[in-house]
């Protein structure tokens, strides 16, 4: 996609008026009418992260949408700091201590595999984003998560036990798909404070 500068900036600033929104409120605030063009006004699926001081604090996303990249991102913002069931709902107090960070997807691209090694062969570790799913479960890796889990073997079977599936294992079933993103966002505060 290669979003521009510009183009970047609207997009951050979209996520802080949804959150300050949200804050705000205390409760859901749809995004003010306006129309998008070129990119932001794409149908593209994206992700919002937060994290305070170097440890994640929220993340939110979906792999693809019908709705534009700006009122996805809206909504991600919004889910991150509210909604993520692994935290409870962000504090004012916590807001000015919170770093965004924003990855717009690639379409998601189908990988046929008949196991775990031919998956592993076709990897693109540091590039690609992986999605595996199965009946009614599913889990999703972005591109990020490579700096945590740099060894693809392992990188997969956290991702399965992610989707609530034994590590080990592996189904015929299970459907594949890879992507890559454009990340970008704000400087991480523990740097902000290292270099104050």
């Amino acid at each position: 996609m290669n979003l521009d500068g510009e183009q970047r900036s609207k997009l951050l600033a979209l996520a802080r008026q949804s959150i300050e929104a949200g804050l705000s409120a205390m409760r859901w605030v749809s995004m003010p009418v306006q129309d998008f063009s070129g990119p932001l006004g794409e149908r593209r699926g994206s992700f919002v992260t937060l994290r305070t001081l170097g440890q994640l604090r929220g993340c939110c996303g979906i792999l693809t949408t019908e709705r534009t990249l700006a009122e996805d991102l809206w909504r991600n913002a919004w889910g991150s700091a509210f909604a993520d069931p692994r935290f409870s709902p962000l504090e004012a107090e916590e807001w000015r201590d919170v770093d965004l960070h924003i990855s717009v997807l690639t379409p998601l691209e189908p990988i046929v595999v008949a196991d775990e090694d031919e998956l592993l062969d076709r990897l693109r570790p540091a590039i690609d984003g992986l999605a595996l799913e199965r009946d009614d479960a599913s889990a999703t890796f972005l591109p990020d998560v490579w700096e945590q889990i740099p060894d693809p073997r392992e990188f997969v079977r956290h991702l399965k036990q992610k989707a609530g599936w034994p590590a080990g294992s592996w189904s015929p079933h299970i459907k594949v798909s890879r992507f890559t993103t454009e990340s970008f966002g704000d400087e991480p505060s523990v740097l902000r404070s290292t270099a104050a």
